[in-house]
């Protein structure tokens, strides 16, 4: 019998587990996935021999910064030979460079060495030439970290380093790094890397692994990666434990928490359908199958965002991660519903996540969002309200005309009241407004809002109660009715037409009218304190434009008129006030107390055969 009973290598203590991520970490250029053109970028400059003094490393966490870092310091350092991006073997340096531990390769993270002090120490270490490499390599990550006094320090260094010194910065906030660093490094940013090259790469490790991956379970860890390489890589370390060596589709769904891309495409066909009561169900039954209802809500916007992009491009815009029957889905809905819609679909979406993220119960917030979006599935889209309400400005009965040059063109620029009530399904409610029928150009009630009629949709009601058969004329505040304004009141009704909404609210409630002579285009002005100052040169410019003449916009140092805006507020207070003594209106007023009138609108009746005048008389 031996003196040991056991051998050699049973006594050897197990080796330590090395994460995927370490364990497969690129170690030369070719390794490198998803960064081509960084890596044709550096070998076409070794190979000339235009090395940088400094290069600035920028992309999102895991994309491969710091291994590229340690790579180029390789490369700089490589012997025999050198510089060079043809690395095949290892060589004197390359071991301890890509393992840390080289004492001219010196890696420092800003985020723990903020100061001048640390910079100093780079600075004075800078001057020494190094020990047994080629070049010192500072590699410094994170390096937006460092504080403003830390960059000021590194800067003169940074531009004329010795000749045996270079620098190579990572950070995943370019934007936090001041230009000055900037201007003098070489900057390149590694992009995300594309699924389906993530798939490739974690199908070649899972081989080298001896385990066995579903390629559907991979594209699920390459999406849920978000282009981050070492996120994928941990996530598939994961489920190769979780499923004993076999990774598998909905092992990788449930440790996810990942709802089913077909159920997800079934759920969301029930909210377009506007059933909230199998969408609910259909959401219950993914929430009792693991699915997060945060991440539901993503899965959510992007099956929308893919069928978006499908309406909008075609099928080729489908992403590369999908199955064919999900691209066939996504097709489907994009073929059924409008762009309108599915942008409506993705904003309420968008606004879901918020919610859903912040609320103490996020599954009861998800419910919530999911019946919104069912019940606003039927609602039109803003161009079939349009069509519904008969087209655009031409042809469209319930939109003014415009007005007449004369009285006889007065008289035929009628209104015939629709058949059959058009869009409002019958509905007769009592209108709030009814166009004026008045003499070009005249605005007989004196509102100021003619240009917010064109804007404004009709209220919902049947214009045959109002007409029963005759026809009135539109005039008044319409499209290009005020397109030479020959009164201040007229002004502010373009600035409606033109829907400057901002302008003419200033101009309504912060200026005061000292003078305005339509003849020779001069408006004098005096600006309230809460009026901005470029407001006269903002309306000269506009009726300039609008009118096809010269105006003069000046301001005054004495206030004129109080502001148009009060002025019509008095006015309608009054009107509302002489209304309540008038018999039918007391009668409403009495039978529901709770009733107020908001706004007063003059309506003009024309009988046929009547000219504009005798109507008025």
């Amino acid at each position: 019998m031996t003196d040991s009973m056991f051998s050699d290598a049973e006594m050897a203590p197990p080796k330590p587990y090395i994460v995927l991520a370490r364990k497969y970490r690129p170690a030369a250029f070719p390794d490198l996935i998803g960064q081509q053109a960084m890596v044709t970028t550096l070998e076409n400059a070794f190979a000339s021999g235009r090395i940088a003094q400094g290069y600035m490393l920028t992309g999102v966490r895991g994309v491969g910064k710091t291994t590229t870092a340690r790579i180029l310091a390789r490369a700089l350092n490589y012997e025999p030979g050198g510089p060079t991006t043809d690395m095949p073997a290892l060589g004197v340096h390359c071991a301890e460079i890509m393992e840390s531990r080289h004492p001219d390769v010196i890696e420092m993270d800003a985020a723990s060495n903020t100061g001048v002090d640390n910079i100093r120490e780079i600075i004075e270490s800078a001057r020494y030439k190094p020990m047994s490499a080629r070049y010192k390599v500072f590699i410094i990550d994170e390096v937006h970290m460092l504080s403003k006094g830390a960059f000021n320090a590194l800067l003169k260094t940074l531009e004329e380093p010795p000749e045996h010194v270079k620098f190579i910065f990572a950070t995943t906030e370019i934007r936090k790094v001041p230009v000055t660093v900037l201007s003098r490094c070489q900057r390149f940013d590694l992009r995300r890397v594309d699924v389906p090259e993530l798939v490739a790469h974690f199908a070649r490790i899972v081989a080298k692994e001896s385990a066995e991956a579903e390629p559907e379970a991979l594209a699920l860890i390459a999406r849920a990666a978000g282009g981050s390489v070492r996120d994928g890589l941990s996530i598939l370390d994961q489920a190769i434990a979780m499923g004993q060596g076999t990774v598998t589709e909905p092992s990788v769904r449930a440790m996810l928490g990942l709802a089913d891309r077909g159920r997800v495409f079934d759920l969301l066909e029930a909210l377009f359908s506007g059933k909230a009561g199998p969408a609910l169900s259909a959401f219950s039954g993914l929430l009792r199958d693991g699915a997060d209802p945060l991440q539901l809500m993503g899965d959510l916007a992007e099956a929308v965002h893919i069928s978006t992009r499908i309406k909008a491009i075609g099928a080729e815009a489908a992403s590369e991660g999908l199955s064919a029957e999900e691209r066939r889905r996504a097709a489907r809905i994009a073929e059924s519903l409008s762009m309108a819609l599915l942008s409506r679909a993705w904003q309420m979406l968008l606004k879901g996540l918020d919610e859903v993220g912040r609320a103490p119960n996020p599954s009861a917030a998800a419910e919530m969002v999911l019946i919104r979006i069912c019940y606003t599935s039927d609602l039109p889209s803003p161009d079939e309200i349009i069509k519904a309400l008969g087209g655009g400005l031409e042809g469209n009965p319930r939109r003014p005309a415009p007005p007449a040059r004369n009285a006889e063109e007065g008289a035929r620029a009628t209104l015939a009241a629709p058949a059959g009530g058009g869009a409002t399904g019958g509905r007769r409610e009592a209108a709030s407004r009814a166009p004026a029928s008045v003499a070009a150009g005249d605005d007989s009630d004196g509102d100021d809002d003619a240009g917010d009629r064109f804007d404004e949709v009709p209220p919902i009601y049947d214009e045959t109660e109002f007409y029963a058969g005759d026809e009135a004329t539109y005039a008044g505040g319409v499209a290009s009715g005020y397109a030479d304004p020959r009164s201040f009141e007229e002004v502010i009704a373009l600035l409606g037409e033109h829907r400057e909404a901002r302008l003419k609210f200033h101009v309504e409630e912060h200026v005061s009218l000292v003078r305005f002579d339509y003849d020779s285009g001069a408006i004098d002005l005096f600006l309230l304190p809460a009026a901005p100052p470029e407001v006269p040169n903002e309306l000269r410019e506009k009726l300039n434009s609008w009118t096809g003449r010269r105006w003069v916009v000046v301001l005054s140092k004495a206030m004129g008129e109080q502001p148009f805006g009060e002025t019509r507020r008095q006015r309608v207070a009054a009107e509302i006030e002489a209304l309540k003594s008038h018999p039918a209106v007391k009668a409403v007023l009495d039978a529901f107390p709770d009733a107020r009138i908001e706004d007063v609108r003059s309506v003009a009746r024309t009988q046929p055969g009547k000219t504009d005048e005798s109507a008025a008389g």
